[in-house]
């Protein structure tokens, strides 16, 4: 076996073992950020009830509607799961109120942020 062949090899399963290496500390490290994601969603849900006890209009069945529609725009075939509320950006006023929406399907995980518009929500930013 030639010299060059040898240093293939061996670059080749350095490559492998660097990848499945990867691969393995990504998914420890998704287990260790679950529980952590967990306790954000829920942080976030308080901060909902908070804002909507608050003032009026902060109705999240209105602004998953606004989501999934915009989703169905810019995000047209794509079957996304479920919706997580994950920040609620309550500010003075209604006019700076925006509230942040991951979609979630598969694999994917789109952020949908939605922004008072008038009396009722609007999309503001797809990604």
């Amino acid at each position: 076996m030639s010299t060059l062949a040898i240093v293939l090899i061996v670059v080749g399963a350095a490559i492998i073992l660097l990848f499945v290496g990867g691969i393995l500390g990504a998914r420890r490290r998704d287990r260790q950020r679950a529980p952590h994601y967990a306790e954000h969603l829920r942080q976030a849900d308080e901060a909902l009830e908070r804002a909507r006890a608050a003032d009026r209009g902060w109705d999240r069945d209105v602004m998953e509607r606004v989501v999934r529609e915009a989703l169905s725009r810019d995000h047209a075939g794509v079957d996304f799961e479920r919706i997580e509320l994950v920040l609620v950006d309550d500010r003075p006023g209604v006019e700076e109120d925006r509230a942040h929406f991951d979609a979630v399907g598969g694999d994917r995980r789109v952020r949908v942020v939605v922004a008072r518009s008038g009396e009722g929500w609007a999309p503001e930013h797809v990604a």
